[in-house]
């Protein structure tokens, strides 16, 4: 099973500039493992394109819950590119509306720069030795664990993320890459505040 982009990229001998602009056009971390990954694997680019389109759909809530901070004119189109989890988190963290965007917009901004940026890095070092062993797949569950920390002392919040949690990895065992976390919505209904 994959792990990541950089090292399906590496070690499938894909072009070194081709984790970087997968990054960059992308910006969705399962996508682009999923879509690297059916690469890697043999699969048709259009199956694997087809297949990272459906794990993106799962930018359709954040999306949602980021439509205030996305402005209006161009600048919403921009900012459409940058919706997802960390930015929508960093976002929902802050307090004024201005706090939210300004947040919002430049952990996007960040993620943008330093994601392609990494692949980059990551490809070029990645050829000189085995990736794998220095546990690099760890890398981003723990990321997304300290931004959800301080999310998780409400009670709902904390079984809907365990629920979650069991539904994504008893997903994960039986089904392809990338389906797994899409599932994980099925518990959203464990943290719906009470009326």
């Amino acid at each position: 099973m994959p792990s990541s982009p950089l090292i399906d990229s590496v070690n499938a001998g894909l072009p070194t500039w081709f984790a970087p602009v997968v990054g960059f056009f992308v910006l969705a971390a399962s996508s682009e493992m999923l879509f690297v990954g059916l690469l890697a694997g043999g699969a048709n680019s259009w199956i694997a394109a087809a297949a990272a389109l459906a794990v993106n759909s799962r930018h359709l809530p954040y999306g949602l819950a980021a439509t205030d901070v996305l402005g209006t004119g161009w600048k919403r189109y921009a900012r459409i590119h940058l919706v997802n989890d960390e930015t929508v988190a960093f976002a929902a963290a802050q307090q004024t509306p201005a706090a939210r965007r300004l947040a919002y917009t430049w952990s996007g901004l960040g993620i943008l720069i330093t994601w392609p940026v990494g692949a980059l890095l990551g490809s070029v070092i990645g050829r000189m030795f085995d990736v794998a062993i220095i546990g690099l797949d760890a890398m981003f569950p723990a990321v997304i664990l300290a931004l959800i920390m301080s999310g998780i002392r409400d009670p709902r919040t904390r079984n809907g993320c365990l629920a979650a949690a069991v539904i994504a990895v008893g997903a994960a065992l039986v089904l392809p890459e990338g389906i797994a976390p899409v599932l994980a919505v099925l518990a959203l209904p464990l943290m719906r505040p009470r009326p």
